[in-house]
């Protein structure tokens, strides 16, 4: 086997709609991309059963269903995907000496970065049997599901409280569960949150358990166990829906201390641009968009970012 590292023009670490939106666009300018899929080979999309707010898509799609035709639409025009990570990229000099998970040892002229962002979960074994079943991390991507019905939210700061009013619109009740005794959430989320007739704020309350039926494959979730950690009294509440709205931690960890991040490690992007402060770095998608968090807006970041990577190298090359 050769020692001599490969050379790649474009290369993306991860995958999920920004990381194959750069890859289509990347390839059809004849940058052949090589694209490492990750831990979780599509994305935080992929953990979504139904789909329904991806333009093109009218009757709807499942999640994996629509990764494996971004998937299957890079590949068409000659991306290259392999399974994997990335575990160590040298930003110091260009091209960028990149290494994998194998000790595979690469020369990237450009990388763009894709790898999403994780949402945090409680850590109950219950939740993760109702996860695609009544337990969501996204109000805006499943709310519908449950229109008429009563959910509960999760959580006390500004993303609880806006999933909370976003779900009061479409759900007949919307219990939220604040472990504390006060909203961390901004005076006028906390204004609109306690205003909403619909919603019931169940202060200093944490969620023991859930439940639901089960049904072969199929799991439905019924209500949850919650315990006032002020009085221990358990409460039992019935819903159809549980959303957890307690942050979400990008999977930034290989660029720490390299590009420049926010606090919670989100990376910096330029103004209307996808560029890093490293020269031929570029980061799309969830990883650095901590508004958004849509599917159709990481696949926009995407498009932009292979649109700039080519630019940049053929500004390089003028």
């Amino acid at each position: 086997m050769s020692n001599t590292p490969e050379k790649i023009e474009c290369l993306i670490i991860g995958s999920g709609p920004a990381g194959y939106t750069a890859a289509i666009y990347a390839a059809r300018a004849d940058l052949k991309p090589v694209m490492y899929l990750g831990t979780q080979p599509g994305g935080q999309l992929t953990t979504t059963t139904e789909v329904e707010n991806f333009p093109g898509y009218p009757q709807g799609i499942t999640g994996p269903e629509m990764m494996e035709e971004l998937k299957a639409q890079a590949e068409r025009f000659g991306t290259e995907t392999r399974w994997g990570m990335i575990s160590e990229v040298d930003t110091t000099s260009r091209p960028f000496k990149v290494k994998d998970e194998d000790g595979k040892e690469m020369l990237a002229e450009t990388l763009i970065i894709a790898t999403g962002a994780t949402a945090k979960y409680l850590g109950l074994e219950s939740e993760e049997k109702f996860k695609g079943g009544g337990v969501s991390a996204c109000a805006t991507c499943d709310g519908f599901f449950y229109k008429g019905k009563d959910v509960a939210v999760v959580g006390g700061g500004d993303t609880a409280a806006e999933e909370a009013t976003y779900l009061a619109k479409l759900c007949r009740k919307v219990y939220l569960i604040v472990r504390r005794d006060e909203l961390r959430a901004s005076k006028a989320m906390q204004k609109r949150v306690l205003n909403t007739p619909n919603i019931e704020v169940l202060w200093n309350h944490n969620t023991k358990e859930l439940f639901g039926e089960e049904k072969g494959f199929v799991k439905a979730l019924k209500g949850a166990v919650l315990i006032n950690n002020k009085t221990h009294e358990e409460k039992t509440i019935d819903i159809d829906g549980f959303f957890v709205a307690i942050g979400h931690k990008p999977n930034s960890d290989l660029f720490a201390g390299v590009l420049e991040m926010d606090e919670t490690g989100y990376i910096k992007t330029k103004s209307d641009s996808t560029a890093t402060n490293i020269p031929g770095i570029f980061a799309c998608g969830d990883v650095q968009d901590k508004v958004f968090r849509q599917a159709v807006t990481a696949a926009g970041t995407g498009c932009m970012a292979a649109l700039e990577a080519e630019r940049f190298l053929a500004a390089e090359n003028d």
